[in-house]
């Protein structure tokens, strides 16, 4: 990435507006070292401590919060902000090893349910304290209550303009 000193001196003027300062520059790569970084550490915790991946341990999260422990499939994806075919394998693997389910969904036989079974549970409860312990390490601890509350805030507007339609 170039910063706005280091744009060649004809696009400088042109697109000066193009090019971050040396300032946001700096912050850009700390968030992209950030969403780059953090997930791979927290994925590596939990495939040591629990046998899972992030997103498999997430698909379990999400399961254990929902009616029933079922949801449609596309809306596990959209949850767990992952393809419906990467969910589908995933859950494949989940349903292998005994911690999920998948069955048509009554009411609409177009879609497919997703279901948290008591082995998935108990391996859920297994693996949260060691996750939780690892995320308020690395991040909530590391943060004042006023600035995770904004981090949060940010992270939520930054989501939003991502997922609007108007790219």
């Amino acid at each position: 990435m170039t910063t706005h000193d280091q744009a060649p001196q004809a696009e400088k003027d042109e697109h000066a507006d193009l090019w971050l300062t040396s300032g946001e520059l700096a912050s850009w790569m700390s968030v992209v070292r950030l969403v780059t970084r953090l997930p791979w550490a927290i994925d590596a915790q939990l495939q040591r401590d629990a046998e899972l991946s992030m997103v498999e341990y997430m698909t379990l999260a999400v399961l254990s919060g929902a009616p029933d422990r079922t949801l449609r499939m596309s809306t596990l994806a959209e949850h767990t902000s992952t393809s419906l075919s990467r969910l589908s394998h995933m859950v494949k693997r989940l349903e292998s090893r005994g911690y999920v389910r998948r069955e048509p969904d009554p009411s609409d036989g177009r879609f497919t349910n997703a279901i948290l079974l008591p082995a998935g549970v108990s391996m859920l409860e297994s693996a949260a304290p060691g996750h939780v312990a690892y995320v308020r390490h690395l991040v909530v601890d590391n943060l004042s209550g006023e600035r995770l509350r904004r981090l949060g805030q940010d992270a939520e507007r930054i989501l939003q303009r991502i997922d609007s339609p108007a790219r």
